[in-house]
This record gives C-alpha cells, structure tokens and sequence, in this order.
C-alpha cells in the first residue's frame, strides 16, 4: 500500500473521530497514553491528524509514523499480478439487539456460540460463530420492529444450516433455549426449529 493510502487512512479516522464514530475508540487505545480511555472519554480528545497518523503507523507494525513512511521507501517494489477472480465468500447476518454484551453472553451459553470480539466500551457491536456460521449484534435504543409485528409476520432473522440438526435440536432442549418452534419436518424435505434471542430475533437452524 502506498504512504498516499495511509494519509487518506489518517484523514479518515480524524473525520470519524469528529463525527463522533464510536469504532475509533478502540483505535485510540492503541496509543499507551490514551489505552485507559472509555469511548466517550476518547471521543472528548482534541484528536489531530498527527495523532491519527500514529494510530496508522503502529497497525502497519511501526513505532512512529517516520518510520511507516521510511519502511516504505525500503520495502522492494511489488510487479502487479492478474486481479483476484470475484467470488462472494461470506455472509453475515447482522442482528439488532438492546444489550449486545448480554446477547453476546445468551449465544455463548445457551447456543454454544463462541464471542469472537465485543467492540466498545460498554460494547456496541460484537461477533459470535460457531463453527462456520457467524452472526453480528449491533446495538440499537429502540425496537427496528411495530411490537408484534415478527410474531405476526414468522419474521426469520438469520437462517443456519446445520449438518446434524436432530442432535443440535437434543443439545439446545438440556440448555433450556426458548424455542419459537421445535423440530418438525418440512415440506421441501428438511427439518427445521426455530429459537428466538432475548430481543426477539428468530433463528431457524435447519439440515
């Protein structure tokens, strides 16, 4: 990546930071001087593009934005190959939830789902997979939903196939998982069950 890209990764996250974007936070903490900082507390700084500049330099794994800019004078030029073939690789539903630390903690410890990270502080969005499924929680102050408008409509917000789902099923029942509908056979020829998370949020694990 050229230093150009750097300096408009800088001016980015200054203008994030200006806009009062929660995800720098994290960034900010990256410098030991500010590494106690809550969110808010970091959004507060008078943060300059020199700062910002910083940040950069110690993702790309330098101690100063000096030496980001002479390891790029250094590193061997690279010779452009054929472009990468476009090909999807993952989808992610994204799910809305009140309280994303305690919908982090229900997918641990009731669908055995593993917290791949909790961003900010309290935490506004977060990652949880099993195996190969993952699902993102964004934190939200009201309902996305009219109240009773999902029960009414069987609104479905993540689909998980799963290669044993009789066994799965017999797994989520000794965990206690409140079921929005159990096991049952269907029509296009596989079984399904639906559970739901403390907000509401549907998911239906079908095999």
């Amino acid at each position: 990546m050229s230093l150009e890209n750097f300096r408009k990764q800088a001016k980015l996250l200054v203008r994030w930071h200006r806009e009062r974007n929660y995800s720098v936070g994290g960034r900010i903490r990256q410098l030991s001087r500010y590494e106690d900082l809550t969110d808010t507390e970091a959004l507060a700084l008078p943060f300059l593009l020199n700062e910002a500049q910083e940040i950069i330099a110690l993702e790309q794994g330098h101690n100063s934005w000096a030496e980001l800019k002479q390891g790029l004078k250094k590193a061997p030029k690279t010779i452009r190959g054929a472009p990468a073939a476009l090909k999807l690789t993952k989808a992610m539903p994204v799910l809305y939830v009140s309280d994303v630390q305690a919908a982090a903690n229900f997918y641990r410890d009731k669908l055995g789902f593993t917290i791949d990270f909790l961003h900010g502080q309290p935490a506004f969005y977060a990652s949880v997979s099993r195996d190969e499924a993952c699902i993102h929680l964004r934190f939200v102050h009201q309902p996305m939903y009219v109240a009773g408008l999902r029960e009414k409509e069987q609104v479905i917000a993540a689909f998980l196939s799963v290669a044993n789902v009789k066994g799965l099923f017999a797994e989520y029942q000794t965990r206690k998982v409140p079921f929005v509908r159990r096991l049952k056979k269907e029509p296009w020829g596989q079984s399904s069950f639906v559970v739901s998370d403390p907000d509401g949020n549907a998911l239906c694990f079908a095999g």
